[in-house]
């Protein structure tokens, strides 16, 4: 049994997402940012950093934060959503690097920006620009291949599904990017991706 420690929010979301698809027994503890959860003493054990998501394996004794790091864990565990073949394999665990180091960071800053009461034109203007170049990287992948790995569905979906479909909810400009457009189609229409959205609660926009 697996407990999580989340709430709605595309890192979140990339963890419920997983183990519906793995269909692994879990349980779910809502960590309420806004009245503080994760700041309290029991979460910052789990966690030192006070952030989601967070997964305790009971079966292994394995405490695990980061989202990228639980998705690894999490398909090893199981055999399953990497690539067998080694090319498959670190093509995912690439495209995976590349929405953890770059597209996610840089997608959270432009939502925050673009959202908060105060703005901040440059701030504005900067994170644009670099989810733009972001999405048109994707797409150029996403015209050429099924999925980011190649032909198999893997834990670098999952992964860049998580925002891209926040980022819908926050009506970012995706009209440009078609191949990228019919990707997250797809992936919005499987049974665990619609329940993982959905868990703790269904996030409606910024």
């Amino acid at each position: 049994m697996i407990d999580l420690y989340t709430t709605s929010s595309p890192n979140g979301f990339k963890a419920t997402i997983a183990l519906e698809e793995l269909a692994l027994p879990y349980t779910v503890h809502h960590i309420k940012i806004a009245s503080g959860d994760n700041r309290q003493s029991a979460f910052l054990s789990l966690n030192p950093y006070g952030r989601i998501p967070v997964i305790v394996d009971r079966d292994t004794n394995i405490t695990l934060f980061e989202s990228a790091a639980i998705l690894l864990y999490l398909a090893e565990k199981t055999g399953q959503l990497l690539p067998s073949d080694i090319k498959g394999r670190w093509a995912a665990i690439q495209w995976l690097q590349f929405h953890s180091c770059s597209m996610g960071p840089i997608l959270g800053q432009r939502v925050h920006f673009e959202t908060s009461g105060a703005k901040v034109p440059i701030a504005i203007e900067r994170y644009r620009r670099l989810s733009e170049e972001a999405f048109a990287i994707l797409d150029a992948r996403l015209a050429k291949a099924q999925f980011l790995a190649g032909d198999e569905y893997s834990i670098a979906d999952i992964a860049t599904f998580a925002w891209v479909h926040v980022a819908g909810l926050c009506d970012f400009a995706m009209d440009p990017y078609k191949s990228l457009a019919l990707w997250c189609a797809r992936l919005r229409a499987r049974p665990a991706v619609q329940k993982g959205i959905a868990i703790p609660e269904l996030a409606t926009g910024p």
